[in-house]
């Protein structure tokens, strides 16, 4: 992956990353992206999720959400996104960071217990 400079000041941390920084480093539901966003002259490397609240879910079907149905990623990664992705931008993502994203929004529909024990294992 290449780099590439982004003002700082007009863009918030969790977007513009060093290469080498692990995703976990940065906050526990980032995703660093395989194929940046561009915005502009900026340039959007990773994405924080918020656990969604049934204010954001609204309009989507939980049961397509958890099969990753795309319309309904569509919906919602707007919604729940830092920086917020733009729907053109969550329709222009390459397919492997839109899973990778939808995994992570998915995970957030697991009881504690159930993520807890799989940490463990």
């Amino acid at each position: 992956m290449s780099t590439s400079t982004a003002t700082p000041s007009a863009v918030p941390s969790a977007d513009v990353t060093a290469d080498s920084t692990p995703a976990a480093e940065l906050h526990p539901n980032t995703v660093v992206l395989d194929f940046p966003v561009m915005r502009g002259t900026e340039t959007i490397k990773s994405v924080t999720l918020r656990k969604p609240n049934a204010g954001a879910l609204r309009g989507i079907k939980l049961t397509e959400l958890l099969q990753m149905d795309v319309g309904s990623l569509q919906l919602l990664l707007p919604r729940v996104t830092t920086p917020t992705l733009l729907r053109h931008e969550v329709e222009g993502l390459d397919p492997a960071d839109l899973t990778a994203l939808g995994t992570e929004l998915v995970s957030f529909f697991v009881r504690r217990s159930i993520r807890e024990e799989f940490q463990t294992t």
